[in-house]
């Protein structure tokens, strides 16, 4: 790989809709360092959010699961990121299940704010 090619613009979609980024890795940047830059990006303002630890966050681009000991680049090679050289990749993130006793008490908080049924 050369030139434009090397890095990669990366944005992080959040599970409400919201994104961290874009900004420009490396090819040989790790996942486990993408997700520590997620970490430290973290808006304050959300009511759920990772512990700081990477072990709570997933990445997921193009329907994969990223492993911590991949770089973007062997993800790039393994399965195409972004499909043409300058475009921003949208790579998911998805929080690990809270396991402390807060935890769940502020996710089932905010899920019984957002869920309603109806049944006709």
């Amino acid at each position: 790989m050369t030139g434009n090619q090397e890095q990669f613009e990366i944005k992080f979609r959040l599970t409400d809709g919201s994104d961290i980024g874009p900004k420009s890795f490396p090819a040989a940047t790790s996942i486990a360092t993408l997700k520590e830059s997620i970490l430290a990006q973290w808006p304050k303002d959300k009511v759920i959010g990772p512990t700081r630890t990477i072990k709570d966050l997933k990445l997921i681009s193009a329907g994969k699961i990223l492993e911590n000991n991949r770089t973007v680049g062997e993800c790039q090679s393994q399965s195409p990121l972004c499909d043409a050289p300058g475009t921003v990749t949208t790579m998911h993130v998805v929080l690990q299940p809270p396991t402390t006793d807060k935890e769940k008490k502020a996710v089932k908080e905010v899920t019984q704010q957002r869920c309603g049924c109806v049944i006709l």
